[in-house]
């Protein structure tokens, strides 16, 4: 059994170091990307404070698929170049969004959202797999910092995972 260590009271730097030691501890010797997701999406969900969803979504085709998460009920199918999650696609790059209100065509999934970072899953061989969605329902919610943390944990999921039947 895992059982996730809390993070509270430390700064955020140290947070995503001990969610990020959990995570690759988490995924040590398995090797299914569709299992690992799951177990990710889970375990950042218990371990980061001010969330309402957290998870995949993967790339079929022109758009982006739903993948394992935490949270309400989701948009299952986003089309590349469309809210948040497309354009990061789009991008290739991570996008932070303080206020989800103020962002062109931001496809409210739930409406308690406020706040949205949202980054691309890119394999060693430079194939854009999906993308890591965090949501808040508080404003600016996410930082460069979260940004860095999360990139890790990116890092460590793709290193970890066969991510060749996701997408």
């Amino acid at each position: 059994m895992f059982v996730v260590k809390t993070t509270d009271g430390i700064s955020k730097t140290e947070r995503y170091r001990e969610l990020n030691a959990q995570l690759a501890a988490l995924l040590d010797g398995e090797r299914d990307g569709l299992a690992n997701a799951a177990n990710m999406a889970a375990l950042l969900w218990q371990g980061l404070s001010g969330l309402n969803w957290a998870g995949f979504y993967f790339l079929r085709g022109n758009e982006l698929v739903l993948g394992p998460f935490q949270g309400k009920v989701a948009c299952v199918r986003i089309k590349v170049g469309k809210g948040v999650c497309g354009t990061a696609v789009q991008r290739r790059e991570t996008v932070v969004v303080p206020d989800v209100e103020a962002f062109p065509g931001h496809i409210a999934c739930d409406h308690a959202s406020r706040s949205e970072i949202v980054l691309p899953l890119i394999d060693a061989a430079g194939n854009l797999i999906g993308v890591l969605d965090l949501d808040s329902p508080e404003l600016a919610r996410f930082d460069a910092e979260d940004a860095a943390g999360l990139a890790e944990s990116v890092k460590i999921f793709l290193r970890a995972s066969d991510v060749t039947r996701l997408a």
